[in-house]
């Protein structure tokens, strides 16, 4: 797919309009070919159901629904696995060559990579709202107030472009998308070893301290305290707001650490 951009008149207004029309491809390239990221939210959607009723019985949650305390994981993690696509799209985006034609226009370099993590988080609402209404069909109900499930929404939404700096990086550095879908496979220690799926006081002590101590035990106890009220903060022994602040915490370090290692790969290709 080609793409055409003006020279810009100075570098606000450079970084913006490049940004967009950087943006703009990605998007027309999923909708023109929307397999990878409908594949992942149908795989996503079957691991709920999954979860929801082959493992449920067997997990206790004390004063809390076993989906009520699943689905708020299945949410959060699910941007992370849809983020995935990120890393093999940003690969392949490499080797077709697109990327050495976009570092020799007079835009911000910092503009490819905006609006490629821009418009992938984009894209991955359109999954977010797949799980969420997969999630209301098999019995998971809100506990909070609306204006507390629409911040754990806001903070999901964050959650996906965070994690999108860290793929767009390892598809730079993959270089193939085969490669890039190999090294993606990362996220799953983080998801499966932590409070998303099963209370993590149910894991052995040498594993339990990794659990509570990664960003993504955090971000989904924050987006459960906020859905599920009280009863969530009564397990997990602090209020939402305890997890809100540690979340927001990890994703501005997260930015941080992989924004610029993602722009300095890409100057230096």
């Amino acid at each position: 797919m080609s793409i055409t951009i003006a020279p810009p008149r100075d570098n606000a207004a450079g970084l913006i309009v490049s940004t967009g029309q950087i943006a703009r491809r990605v998007l027309l390239k999923f909708v023109r070919s929307p397999q990878l990221v409908v594949l992942g939210t149908v795989q996503g959607a079957l691991f709920l159901l999954i979860f929801r009723y082959v493992f449920g019985g067997a997990i206790t949650t004390p004063g809390i629904d076993y989906v009520d305390f699943v689905v708020p994981g299945f949410i959060t993690t699910g941007v992370l696995f849809n983020a995935m696509y990120a890393s093999a799209g940003m690969a392949e985006d490499m080797s077709a060559g697109l990327i050495a034609r976009l570092r020799s226009l007079p835009i911000p370099r910092s503009a490819v990579l905006i609006g490629r993590a821009l418009a992938d988080t984009g894209i991955q609402i359109w999954g977010l709202g797949i799980t969420v209404a997969i999630g209301f069909l098999v019995g998971y109900r809100l506990h909070g107030s609306w204006d507390a499930a629409v911040a754990a929404a806001a903070l999901v939404i964050l959650f996906g472009f965070v994690f999108e700096w860290i793929f767009v990086l390892l598809g730079m550095i993959a270089g193939s998308a085969q490669a890039a879908q190999g090294f993606a496979l990362i996220v799953f220690p983080f998801t499966f070893v932590s409070s998303a799926y099963v209370p993590v006081a149910s894991m052995p002590s040498w594993l339990r301290g990794f659990a509570e101590n990664q960003p993504v035990t955090v971000m989904v106890n924050a987006v459960r305290t906020l859905t599920q009220g009280g009863p969530a903060e009564a397990l997990l022994g602090h209020p939402a707001s305890y997890f809100v602040v540690r979340s927001l915490l990890w994703s501005v370090a997260l930015v941080a650490v992989f924004a610029p290692l993602a722009v300095a790969k890409y100057r230096h290709g």
